[in-house]
């Protein structure tokens, strides 16, 4: 399945872009021009991505600097011991779209257990 992100133009060098769906997935724009989407939420605590800090092919999370791959989704720092999903970019016509994996999420336990409708 192919989700619109944004337009290109809309999306600098050096930021991202949320996708507001469940689980929320973020779009890359590197300094180098790469686009990557990754699964927006840090797999140790919930915690957006999008809001990390980008350097070459990686995110730092902003809450306890775990870093992960813009590539793979695989994590390079504790406290998070589980990758994030990757998912495909294709830019057609100047508008970014992400093609979501089938893999299964992992995502932090309390955002989990929201996804899966149980109360707090």
């Amino acid at each position: 399945m192919m989700i619109p992100a944004c337009p290109l133009a809309d999306l600098p060098r050096g930021e991202a872009f949320r996708l507001e769906i469940d689980p929320p997935v973020s779009v890359f724009h590197t300094e180098d021009g790469e686009l990557f989407a990754i699964d927006d939420t840090c797999t140790h605590q919930d915690a957006s991505l999008a809001d990390g800090w980008v350097e070459g092919c990686w995110v730092e999370c902003p809450l306890h600097a775990s870093k992960f791959n813009l590539k793979t989704g695989a994590v390079d720092a504790p406290p998070a011991k589980l990758p994030v999903r990757a998912h495909e970019v294709v830019v057609e016509d100047g508008m970014i779209y992400v093609r979501l994996s089938t893999a299964v999420p992992n995502l932090p336990p309390c955002v989990a257990a929201k996804l899966a409708g149980v109360p707090a």
